[in-house]
C-alpha cells in the first residue's frame, strides 16, 4: 500500500505550492483535479464540524499559535486547586462506559469520549487510569478502526494522546503507531487524518520510542508534507500538511544529529514557503529555523579555538554568538546548501502585503518570519523576536524559563495543542511527561509538584490584580 501511495505521490501534481503548481502541464487539468475552495475553508470546517462542542478542543486547535501569540498560552482562568471529586468520579464512570462497549450506541460513545477528553485535558489524573490502561487502549483503538462517525474517531484519537501523556506505563508505541499510520493513510476523512497525525506524534514522543523509530516517523511525515498530502490521499489539504509539519518539528527536537537528513528536509520546507496557506508557510518556516539551529552545537573539549573562530567568521551576521550566558556554539554542518535562497523567500514573507490575507494572518506572517530570518542569518542567536527581546515564562517564585530556542517553542506548541488551558494544571499537578518535555521550573529536588495556581489568587499583585506576573506571566524582557 505504501509503495502505491509513494508512486502516486511522486506522479501527482502538487497544488499547495505555487512553485510546484507551475510545473503542471495544464492549468485546466489542475483546476479540475484540485479542490480550490478547500484551502481557505478547510481549517474552519474541519475544526468546527468535528468536535469543538466536546469542550476539550482539538489536537490542533491553534495552528497559528506561535511566537507572536505565546502570551495567550496562560490567558485562561480555568484553573482549579485540584481536580474536584465529582470530576474524578465522572472520569471513573466514563472509563467504565468506554470499556463496556456492548450495547452502546455511537452517540453514547461520543458523549463518553467527550467527557473523558475534557477531564484529562484539564487535569493530570493518572491514578484514575491505573489498572484500566490496557482495556482503555483496546476500546479506543476499536473506535478508531470502526470509524462509526468522524466525531467518535477524532475524540478517540485525542483520548489516546491524552492517555499517553498522562500515563506512560503499560502503553506500547508499536501497536498504537501501526494503527495510527493505517488511519492516516486509509481514512476518507481529512479531519481524521490531521487528528491521527497529531496523535501519532504524541505517541511516538511519549511512549519510549528510540531514535530509529522516531526517524521512521519523521520520514513518513516528510513524505506527507513534501507531497502536499498526496502521500496519504489528502492532496491539497492544508490541515493534513500543517499537522505533518508541526509534528515533524516536535519530534525533531528529540533527535540529536540530523546532518544526513537536514538537506532534504529543508528543501521540502523551502518548497512549502510558496504555499497559498499562511499557516503552512509559518509551520514550514519554523521547521527551517529549527534545523538551522540544530546545525550548531555547544563547543566540546576536543574542539579548538580555531573551530570557534571559523564558525564566527562564516556567520552571515557579524554579531556576537547571542549565547553569552551559555556555552559557545560551533557550526557542525550546513543545514542547507543555499541559505541565500531561503533568506530571499523569508525576507519577502516578513514584509509581504496582500489583499488576500486578513489583518490577523498578515500579522502572524510578518512577526513569525521576522524571527525566522534572524535565526537563518545567524543560527547561534536561537529564537528572538524582531526587537531582540526574549520571551520568558515565569511561574510564581519557583523559577522561570526563557523561550529562546526553537526546540523549546516546538515542544511548548505541542503541549499547548494537546492540553490547551489544562497545560498549567498538568504542570502544577506533577505530570512528569509534561515536566520532562519542557523543563520549565527550577526548584528544590525535595519539593513534589508545584504550588497550585489558585494558591495566590487572593494576593494582591500576584494573581488576581496583576495577571502579568506569577503563573500567567508570559512576558518579554
Amino acid at each position: 500500500m505504501h509503495e502505491d501511495l509513494r508512486r502516486r505521490a511522486l506522479e501527482s501534481s502538487k497544488t499547495v505550492s505555487k512553485k510546484a503548481r507551475s510545473r503542471q502541464s495544464s492549468r485546466t487539468t489542475s483546476a479540475v483535479n484540485s479542490r480550490p475552495n478547500s484551502r481557505p475553508t478547510s481549517r474552519a470546517q474541519s475544526r468546527n464540524g468535528s468536535d469543538d462542542e466536546d469542550g476539550g478542543g482539538n489536537l490542533s486547535d491553534e495552528t497559528s499559535f506561535s511566537i507572536n501569540s505565546i502570551d495567550e498560552l496562560l490567558a485562561s482562568d480555568d484553573f482549579n486547586e485540584q481536580a474536584a471529586e465529582p470530576q474524578r468520579q465522572e472520569l471513573k464512570d466514563r472509563i467504565e462506559e468506554l470499556c463496556e462497549r456492548k450495547g452502546s450506541s455511537y452517540k453514547g460513545r461520543e458523549d463518553s469520549l467527550a467527557a473523558f477528553v475534557r477531564i484529562l485535558t484539564a487535569h493530570h489524573l493518572a491514578d484514575e487510569l491505573y489498572g484500566r490502561v490496557a482495556d482503555l487502549v483496546s476500546a479506543l483503538l476499536r473506535s478508531v478502526k470502526a470509524e462509526s462517525t468522524e466525531r467518535e474517531t477524532i475524540l478517540a484519537l485525542k483520548a489516546i494522546a491524552l492517555m499517553v501523556i498522562s500515563f506512560q506505563d503499560d502503553i506500547s508505541y508499536d501497536g498504537l503507531s501501526a494503527q495510527l499510520k493505517r488511519t492516516i493513510c486509509d481514512t476518507q476523512s481529512l479531519s481524521t487524518k490531521a487528528a491521527a497525525i497529531h496523535s501519532l506524534g504524541t505517541c511516538i514522543a511519549f511512549c519510549g520510542a528510540g531514535d530509529d523509530e522516531i526517524m521512521e516517523v519523521l520520514n513518513f511525515l516528510l513524505e506527507i508534507a513534501s507531497s502536499d498530502g498526496s502521500f496519504v490521499n489528502a492532496t491539497d489539504d492544508a490541515d493534513t500538511v500543517i499537522a505533518a509539519l508541526q509534528e515533524y518539528g516536535f519530534l525533531t527536537t528529540y533527535i540529536e544529529d540530523l546532518e544526513t537528513e537536514s538537506e532534504d528536509a529543508v528543501a521540502a520546507f523551502v518548497d512549502q514557503l510558496d504555499s497559498d496557506n499562511v499557516y503552512v508557510q509559518i509551520a514550514a518556516g519554523e521547521n527551517i529555523s529549527l534545523l538551522y539551529e540544530k546545525s550548531y552545537t555547544p563547543m566540546e573539549e576536543d574542539d579548538t579555538l580555531s573551530d570557534l573562530e571559523e564558525t564566527e567568521d562564516n556567520s552571515s551576521s557579524g554579531d556576537d554568538s547571542g549565547n553569552s550566558d551559555g556555552p559557545k556554539l560551533i557550526k557542525r554542518y550546513n543545514a542547507y546548501h543555499n541559505t541565500y535562497e531561503i533568506l530571499e523567500k523569508v525576507q519577502a514573507l516578513a514584509s509581504l502585503s496582500s489583499r488576500k490575507l486578513s489583518k490577523h494572518e498578515k500579522k502572524q506572517l510578518h512577526q513569525s518570519f521576522a524571527s525566522i530570518q534572524i535565526t537563518v542569518e545567524n543560527p547561534r542567536l536561537g529564537l528572538q523576536t524582531n526587537n531582540a527581546s526574549r520571551m520568558t515564562v515565569r511561574i510564581h517564585q519557583e523559577g522561570e524559563m526563557k523561550v529562546d530556542k526553537w526546540w523549546k517553542l516546538m515542544r511548548l506548541n505541542a503541549l499547548r495543542r494537546l492540553l490547551q488551558g489544562g497545560f498549567v494544571n498538568h504542570y502544577f499537578e506533577g505530570n512528569k511527561q509534561v515536566l520532562d518535555t519542557l523543563p520549565l521550573i527550577m526548584r528544590d529536588v525535595n519539593v513534589k509538584g508545584l504550588r497550585s495556581p489558585g494558591h495566590d489568587k487572593g494576593k494582591k499583585g500576584r494573581w488576581k490584580d496583576n495577571p502579568k506576573r506569577g503563573i500567567r506571566g508570559f512576558s518579554e524582557d
